[in-house]
């Protein structure tokens, strides 16, 4: 069974960085559609980052464009979000989201049946 366990999360302070990592099991990730969102108190889940493994395309919400990476690394099954320059409004629980044997990537939750359980990022001085 295909399952996601996100990582990294924390407490950092306004400009500093964190890396999440989003450690996949139960498929390969191989031809997949894979994203990264993120969901505030009171606020809906939107999405932040993904990446089409087939064409390697990348799209970045514009609320942090220039600052987030997305990328994965295939020998560890494993998918990171690189989060520099952080803001007190980047505060919110961040999931990972994977479709399988999909070509697409795209920040809208519906296209996704898998996610991980979210962990905690606060970006507070």
């Amino acid at each position: 069974q295909l399952q996601l366990v996100e990582s990294g999360g924390g407490l950092v302070q306004p400009g500093g960085s964190l890396r999440l990592s989003c450690a996949a099991s139960g498929f390969t990730l191989d031809r997949y559609g894979i994203a990264w969102f993120r969901q505030a108190p009171g606020k809906e889940r939107e999405g932040v980052s993904c990446m089409s493994s087939s064409t390697g395309v990348t799209v970045d919400a514009d609320s942090v464009k220039g600052r987030f990476i997305i990328s994965t690394d295939t020998a560890k099954n494993t998918a990171y979000l690189q989060m520099n320059s952080l803001k007190p409004e980047d505060t919110a629980v961040y999931f990972c989201a994977v479709e399988p044997m999909v070509a697409y990537c795209s920040l809208s939750l519906y296209e996704y049946n898998y996610w991980g359980q979210g962990t905690q990022v606060t970006v507070s001085s």
